[in-house]
């Protein structure tokens, strides 16, 4: 079966660069309509626009901060008005570890702030899609293997918040089912070729993060791209509130 999404436009948070970028890409090549958000990386941002549109996607790009409500709800109106005042698909995936601190030694200031990027941010950007989505949109998640393990040393707030967009999830799942609107979630573990992995966990550790992986090789943008047309596409019209567990059988449920 053919995944096609002429006529839907998608809203990608954080689709400059990893994951997000990979998770653009695969919609554009359905033939969905792009938008992508950055907070930094501008160059690589312009830089997938230029591929979205090579691929004959229409395709566009606007700088945020989804921790801030109020840019939030501009940048959801201004791309909505670049799509006939609609957005079909939303994918939370802007995130980030910040940085790694022992409990003990942890701020307020740091707690917040790995909250507000990976959960709240979600919540604002769902908040504002709602007004502007078409009963039988898609909302898909980003949360993480970190939600299902505690995470690595010193991620604390970054699995609790990951953990957080599992029950966001759900909660949004049974909430908008009547708008037969779906709203799932992706947990996925190693994925190699992002800079999030390169900055946190550092290429020195590869080798031995993949040898625990059952299936031994680590994941890629792609694999969680696939997962994301699985939901957003008529092949998941009646999937809700469900977590796409993407680790190379790292942890199972």
């Amino acid at each position: 079966m053919r995944i096609n999404l002429d006529g839907k436009t998608a809203l990608v948070t954080g689709g400059n660069i990893g994951i997000g970028a990979g998770i653009a890409k695969a919609l554009a090549e359905c033939e969905a309509q792009v938008i992508i958000t950055y907070f930094s990386h501008e160059v690589e941002a312009k830089d997938t626009v230029k591929a979205l549109k090579g691929l004959g996607c229409e395709a566009a790009m606007f700088h945020l901060d989804a921790t801030d409500s109020a840019q939030v709800a501009s940048v959801v109106s201004q791309a909505a008005a670049r799509s006939q005042g609609k957005i079909d698909i939303l994918v939370n995936n802007a995130g980030h570890l910040v940085n790694r601190v022992q409990t003990e030694c942890m701020s307020d200031e740091h707690w917040h702030s790995v909250i507000d990027v990976n959960l709240s941010s979600a919540f604002y950007c769902t908040r504002e899609i709602l007004k502007v989505m078409p009963d039988g949109g898609r909302i898909v998640n980003m949360s993480s293997l970190a939600a299902r393990n505690g995470g690595g040393n010193g991620t604390v707030p970054y699995a609790a918040s990951k953990a957080g967009i599992i029950g966001l999830t759900r909660g949004l799942a049974k909430e908008l089912a009547p708008r037969k609107i779906t709203v799932n979630a992706l947990a996925p573990g190693f994925i190699a070729e992002t800079p999030f992995h390169e900055t946190f966990t550092g290429l020195e550790n590869y080798a031995a993060i993949i040898g625990g992986i059952p299936l031994g090789v680590a994941g890629l943008p792609a694999d969680v791209a696939g997962a994301v047309l699985y939901y957003v596409s008529d092949l998941g019209k009646w999937v809700t509130g469900q977590v796409a567990e993407i680790n190379g059988g790292g942890w199972f449920v």
